[in-house]
């Protein structure tokens, strides 16, 4: 089987605030939106972001999605990337869960989560290189 994903899906409460976050925050721009989802299209993958009612009848599980113990993560080409990132996304509804720092195993990283809980680690790995694409290699 290929290893790979194909869509991550996360539950919103209430959409217009998610897309402040994602669109404004990060800057991306949708690739399809109605009234109970928002696409956007990533470096090989597709980002979803729908309304958890929505989302827990297209499950048929009530009560079963939220945030949980994961994150997410968007790597910048540059160190001194990290805050304002973290800084924008706080700006546009996010909530700064984790100041920039320097970890122990290396790079420097900081933490926001969305409007909704999820959260984001803002990471620059001076290891893993970022092509124009935006896709990042794992290196060592």
């Amino acid at each position: 089987m290929q290893q790979q994903i194909s869509v991550i899906t996360l539950g919103v409460d209430e959409l217009v605030r998610s897309r402040r976050f994602y669109i404004d925050g990060f800057g991306w721009k949708p690739v399809f939106a109605n009234a109970e989802i928002v696409f956007y299209q990533m470096n090989g993958l597709m980002l979803g972001t729908w309304l958890l009612s929505a989302l827990e009848a297209d499950l048929r599980r009530q009560h079963a999605v939220g945030p949980g113990a994961f994150s997410l993560a968007h790597n910048v080409a540059r160190r001194e990337d990290v805050q304002p990132t973290l800084d924008r996304l706080v700006s546009f509804g996010g909530t700064l869960l984790l100041p920039a720092d320097a970890p122990p195993h290396g790079g420097f990283r900081g933490y926001a989560a969305d409007p909704d809980g999820h959260a984001w680690e803002i990471a620059w790995n001076p290891a893993w290189p970022i092509s124009r694409e935006g896709y990042v290699t794992f290196g060592l």
